[in-house]
């Protein structure tokens, strides 16, 4: 019974919680609003899939978490020194091939979502085979640095996350 009305209960609590930070008022109505949203949502979408994927330790995301909004706060600052004191004809934009590892689709989208959110890169496409992404970076004079810096600080961390 519990499964049938939670059936993506981690994306259940995912969704109150960003109700809320967007109504941007906690108010009993508003958190009301929120759970049946995070309920409703995840039984609508229950049919498109069919296999979840799994979290081998809750902790792994805890702390990738915390990397991410790290990477997020370093990265602003970097961003905001480029466009504040390089020259524009001094700033080298790269387009890189990253070679995935990941198989599974969620994994493969929260790292194409962490890229995206870390400025300074964008995450503009996954290629046909799943087997790659092209990411934009607003300055890198290492674009394989750039690779090797997605694959050890973030790919490896999410293979180590999802089953």
């Amino acid at each position: 019974m519990l499964k049938r009305i939670f059936p993506h209960p981690l994306l259940s609590l995912l969704l109150l919680i960003v109700w809320t930070m967007l109504v941007n008022k906690v108010t009993l109505g508003n958190l009301l609003l929120g759970v049946i949203i995070g309920i409703a949502l995840p039984i609508m979408t229950a049919a498109y899939w069919p296999e979840r994927a799994l979290i081998k330790s809750p902790l792994k995301v805890v702390s990738y978490i915390a990397l991410v909004v790290w990477d997020i706060v370093v990265a602003n600052v970097q961003v905001a020194l480029i466009i504040l004191f390089k020259p524009t004809s001094k700033i080298n934009s790269q387009w890189v091939t990253v070679p995935l590892e990941l198989t599974s689709p969620e994994a493969i989208t929260v790292l194409a979502g962490t890229i995206t959110m870390t400025p300074g890169t964008v995450t503009a496409l996954l290629s046909a085979d799943g087997g790659s992404l092209l990411v934009h970076c607003l300055h890198t004079d290492d674009p394989q640095g750039e690779i090797d810096g997605i694959k050890t600080r973030y790919e490896a961390r999410l293979k180590e996350i999802f089953a």
